[in-house]
């Protein structure tokens, strides 16, 4: 079995959000990835080098947003 779910480390502890579907005593391994933001994530996918308020403008204007396919 595979489960995924989100927990916060809080003195010395990781607490889940929510009971996980395990028998007592049974034995799982864990792996534990940092939750990072979108922001962080894709930041330098687009390798601008220019001025970052340019790029703000561009990225909140109507005109550059989504375009839907024909």
């Amino acid at each position: 079995m595979s489960l995924e779910m989100e927990a916060t480390y809080e003195d010395g502890v990781l607490k889940l959000d929510e009971v996980p579907p395990l028998k007592e005593h049974e034995r799982v391994t864990v792996t534990i990835r940092s939750q990072t933001s979108r922001a962080r994530q894709s930041y330098g996918l687009i390798g601008w080098t220019g001025d970052p308020l340019v790029l703000r403008k561009i990225a909140e204007d109507d005109e550059c947003g989504v375009q839907e396919s024909p």
